[in-house]
């Protein structure tokens, strides 16, 4: 049976080159970076040259990322710190973020008793930077922590625009970049957030490792504790394999960035075409959405709505209706919640997202599995 992978939002492939990397790491170069002998160097060696690699493609320095074992990670850590250490009073962010960030601002919220204020949403996803400016307008230690590319919808936010923002109202800026980065460039000398995250299996490297960019003398303190690693503020034996893996990844997607970000561009306009032709009632979920994103409202009875990804899957096709953090939640998306109607958010609705191994016979088979529902 023909299989279709259309679900490059929840998780991508390894690159055969980034497979090549780890595997020669994990069989030659498993020294603990931290030990002092010749293989113990060279791991150390490893790691920070993997280091310098991810700071050039971002226009940072070496020194401003920190590895971490995934987004999530990195989310929990820069939010927790900013509260706790950097003395921050308030966090603003929206209700269509991901989990990592929404869930850890509530919690410390509970735990801190500090202010979360959340900015507008626009029927079409886009944040209502109006809203944002005028909730800065209020003079507390605020931290803004708004996503880059909206992981169910594709919904773009302009970082400089909401750097400048926050620049005015000296407020802090982290933004998720997890959906982003490897797919766009994002030149950290230009715009001045303070704080980014990754996670490498996003962008065909492996699982379990990620990073945080956070800006010289930003003052974040340690979330746990224990050995000196990472400059004292993530404690615990790098993995040297994930680590090289995902600097591998973010070398060559960055250096394959025009070409494949067309490539996967076309593939979405052909999609579009194709649901035109055999849904013409279909509807995109958001405006000014992420080339490699496709989120749809489909013109079926909302009786398909709960069988509508069972069905895909057992004729091998793989697509999602949010978030994989949430796959197995009954509920409806928050992120949806947020822009549909009532009526709309009961009707079955999926995630379409592509990368550049997809080809024109993935969405084919999408669209007769859709056909045969």
């Amino acid at each position: 049976m023909k299989k279709a992978y259309l679900d490059n939002a929840s998780t991508t492939a390894l690159h055969p080159e980034v497979i090549l990397e780890m595997t020669k790491i994990l069989t030659e170069d498993y020294g603990n970076p931290s030990s002092t002998h010749s293989l113990g160097r060279n791991a150390k060696n490893i790691l920070e040259l993997s280091r310098k690699s991810i700071a050039k493609q971002l226009n940072a320095t070496a020194s401003e990322i920190i590895f971490t074992s995934c987004g999530t990670e990195a989310n929990n850590w820069i939010l927790r710190s900013a509260v706790k250490d950097l003395k921050t009073e308030r966090i603003i962010t929206s209700k269509i973020e991901h989990h990592a960030v929404l869930h850890t601002a509530i919690a410390l919220q509970n735990e801190y008793g500090i202010q979360v204020d959340y900015v507008n949403v626009k029927p079409n996803g886009e944040l209502d930077l109006t809203h944002l400016v005028e909730l800065l307008s209020e003079e507390k230690k605020t931290l803004v922590s708004l996503m880059h590319i909206n992981n169910e919808t594709g919904t773009i936010l302009d970082l400089d625009r909401v750097s400048q923002i926050c620049q005015e109202h000296h407020a802090l800026f982290h933004s998720d970049t997890v959906q982003s980065i490897g797919k766009t460039k994002i030149d950290l000398q230009r715009t001045p957030i303070d704080f980014i995250v990754a996670s490498a299996h996003k962008f065909h490297g492996p699982k379990g490792v990620g990073f945080a960019f956070v800006r010289k003398n930003a003052g974040l303190q340690p979330l746990f504790f224990g050995g000196e690693q990472e400059k004292g503020v993530r404690p615990g034996t790098e993995a040297i394999h994930q680590i090289a893996g995902m600097a591998k990844a973010l070398e060559l997607s960055c250096q394959n960035l025009e070409s494949e970000s067309l490539y996967i561009a076309s593939l979405k306009e052909y999609t579009i075409g194709k649901l035109k032709t055999n849904f013409p009632d279909f509807k995109i979920n958001g405006e000014n959405t992420f080339y490699n994103l496709l989120n749809i409202t489909l013109p079926l009875d909302e009786s398909k709505t709960s069988m509508i990804l069972f069905h895909l899957d057992m004729k091998g096709i793989a697509v999602s209706r949010g978030s994989a953090c949430q796959s197995g939640s009954i509920r409806p998306s928050h992120v949806l919640t947020e822009m549909l109607s009532p009526d709309d958010l009961k009707k079955p609705n999926i995630r379409i997202s592509f990368s550049h191994f997809n080809t024109k016979e993935d969405v084919d088979l999408l669209i007769e599995g859709l056909k045969s529902i």
